[in-house]
């Protein structure tokens, strides 16, 4: 019986040169999966170390942006990031949604598309409008990086299986399409570009302010369609959140001209103003959960771009406690 090339029967001897060869083979094979493992291992751990610096930046995001506050319910005792305390206004009462990962009823199916949509257009992934009490109107200046490096820092935390509850409003707000046509007057998506008449410090501190910690959705008063009065921006708000007025952050003397750069990145860090007093309600909030985590030069960025802004004199004189 003729057999074919190479293929060796039962009861037959390999012959040596046939050995040699196959032993060859074998080395080489070995000596292959060894390199590829040998390149495919730093390909790994650089993944890795890739993702835990996402992770690491997002928190920084996570703590800029002081999502804690507005998305814990801590009146109430609630987990955190399952919904936050209602938000009083004038033109209803919002509840901020679960945005834990978890796939129920917070944003644990959320793919990095549907992050970036709402935080940069104001839309969810059903394709309904979100209401501006959720401040995408400053989120949007982000990068799409700090972004996605927030979402992938948020998806490392507890999912929370708990439902937020409907936000109170009247019934001509009910219908989310009204929202389209209000960003049509109100809204400009970003993300923010920076100013090159400015220094790197200036727009540091404007990015910060503007779009990260988006400090002028409390400390600006609203015109009647609800959107941020850029007249009288940072001037305070008689009507902010629960009702409480928010005081004046412009360097004018009804608000913090008697401030110094140092003073304010001072009060950033440990919530203690020039006067020895201490930031009550929100702002102690923001602080303890917020500006208190960021380091040194973003504090002085924030200080020195609010001292740039324009004065704005407001009626009352009121402290920055709140």
């Amino acid at each position: 019986m003729n057999d074919r090339p190479g293929r060796v029967l039962p009861g037959r001897t390999v012959s040596k040169s046939l050995e040699t060869e196959m032993t060859a083979a074998f080395i080489r094979t070995a000596a292959s999966l060894i390199l590829l493992g040998a390149i495919a291992m730093p390909i790994v751990a650089s993944a890795q170390g890739a993702d835990a610096e996402r992770v690491k930046r997002g928190e920084y995001i996570f703590r800029a942006a002081d999502c804690y506050s507005c998305h814990t319910d801590t009146k109430n005792n609630g987990q955190p990031l399952a919904g936050g305390a209602a938000i009083k206004t004038p033109f209803g009462t919002f509840y901020p949604p679960n945005i834990t990962p978890d796939t129920e009823f917070g944003i644990g199916l959320w793919s990095d598309q549907d992050f970036l949509r709402a935080l940069r257009d104001g839309i969810a992934p059903d394709g309904s409008h979100y209401y501006p009490a959720f401040p995408y109107t400053s989120f949007t200046g982000m990068t799409n990086q700090d972004i996605l490096d927030l979402k992938a820092y948020i998806f490392t935390l507890p999912a929370v299986s708990a439902e937020a509850p409907q936000h109170e409003l009247p019934f001509y707000l009910r219908w989310r399409s009204v929202i389209g046509a209000w960003k049509m007057l109100n809204f400009k998506p970003g993300p923010m570009t920076p100013d090159p008449a400015k220094d790197a410090v200036w727009n540091r501190g404007r990015y910060l302010v503007e779009a990260i910690a988006h400090c002028g959705e409390c400390h600006s008063p609203r015109t009647a369609t609800g959107a941020i009065d850029r007249a009288k921006e940072m001037s305070g708000n008689p009507s902010g959140p629960d009702g409480k007025g928010i005081p004046n952050i412009t360097p004018d003397p009804t608000g913090i001209g008697d401030w110094s750069e140092s003073d304010l990145a001072f009060a950033l860090k440990l919530g203690v103003m020039p006067d020895g007093d201490t930031f009550g309600s929100f702002m102690a909030d923001v602080v303890e959960q917020g500006t208190a985590y960021l380091t040194d030069d973003d504090r002085t960025a924030i200080a020195r771009y609010i001292r740039s802004l324009p004065p704005v004199r407001t009626e009352k004189e009121d402290k920055p406690k709140d």
